[in-house]
Formats: structure tokens, sequence, C-alpha cells
């Protein structure tokens, strides 16, 4: 097996329904930040990658159809030339919205995990391929700016597809070449939900 589909769009954007949908239409797992977490052993090759240091691409994605958010998503470049068949998705938002999303979720999960392997590996991947000023929403949406022009400037237009959540299957499957399910295009993790497990994990007062 290997990737079909390179995602370059950021956390946020959609991408944890964009997981669901490509592994309904591929039959095949799809990385996602949820795949790291679930393999922590995965953790040092992403921060060797933000260090200059690529891991062998096809090993660490072996398995997997798909690979969309981050932590690859900042590294799309070098994985689209690792996996030259595959599509370039890139999955966009309004830049307002999409500050303020991953401002009341990931990034304030990102500073409860201060002191992880995990938090050490996100920081590095954010000062080195987008910003370390996650706090500054200035400076958020500027690097999310930045990052949607270069993906757009460079990307292969043969290869590239843009894709907003609102888009649904269609984009999708004309891509892939493959019918559209019979079935809403799946809707998941929205920042209600995000918070909802957040609060659920926390550990409680006594």
């Amino acid at each position: 097996m290997t990737l079909r589909v390179v995602g370059a769009g950021l956390g946020r954007t959609g991408t944890m329904s964009l997981k669901v949908a490509l592994e309904r239409l591929l039959g095949a797992p799809c990385y996602h930040m949820a795949e790291v977490f679930a393999r922590p052993e995965h953790v040092p090759a992403w921060t060797d990658a933000a260090q200059g240091r690529m891991p062998d691409w096809k090993a660490l994605f072996d398995g997997y159809g798909a690979a969309v958010d981050w932590p690859a998503s900042a590294f799309w470049p070098e994985i689209a030339r690792a996996f030259p068949d595959a599509l370039i998705l890139h999955s966009v938002r309004d830049p307002n919205a999409w500050w303020k999303s991953a401002h009341e979720t990931i990034f304030t999960a990102i500073h409860d995990a201060a002191g992880t392997p995990w938090h050490a590996m996100v920081e590095a991947m954010f000062a080195s391929r987008f910003t370390s000023q996650i706090d500054d929403r200035e400076a958020a949406i500027a690097a999310f700016e930045r990052h949607d022009a270069d993906v757009r400037r460079t990307a292969p237009a043969s290869r590239l597809v843009i894709w907003t959540a609102s888009d649904g299957w269609g984009p999708l499957c004309a891509a892939l070449g493959v019918p559209v399910p019979n079935e809403p295009f799946p809707r998941v993790n929205t920042s209600d939900e995000f918070q909802a497990r957040r609060a659920a994990a926390a550990p409680q007062k006594p």
C-alpha cells in the first residue's frame, strides 16, 4: 500500500472529517495527529523531521492510504516528493474562523501537554514550519496565510486539490476517480466536540 493523498492543510481545516472520509473512500487508514497519540514511538521521527532530519517516509506511512493534519501537513513538500503519484490535498478555511477554532482547541491542548515528548515535538515543528507564536492572533494568522500561499504557489497544479469542508465528497471523489458515497459527508471533531473530550479527559478536582 502507498499514500494516494498527501494532505497539505493545517489542523482545524476539517482534517478529522477528511480522515474519516478518506478512509471510507480508500478503504485504508489515514494518518492524522490522532495516529501520533496512538503511536508515541512515532514522536521521535517527527521531532527529527522538525530539526531537518527527514525520516524514511515510506516506512513511516506503511499501511496508510492518506495523510492529513499536523504533523504531516507541515512536511507536505517532502512527503509529496516521496510519493510522486499521490494527490496533494489542501484543505482551507477562512483565516479568522481558523484562528478562533485553533485557539479554542488545539493550541490550548498544546499548552496542557507541556513537559511531554509530544509537546517538544510540536514546539519544534511549529518553530521550524509554522510559528512559535501560537498565542498571538496576528502571528498565527500570518503563518496560516503564508502556508496557504506556499502550497498554492509550489504544489504542481496537476496534483493539487483545494478543498473546504462545505465541498463535501465531490472534489475528493472526482480527484480519486471513485463514486460519491450514498451517505452524508462526515462532520466530526467540531470545537464543541473537542472541548467536551478535553473536559472528560481532565483530572477531576476533589
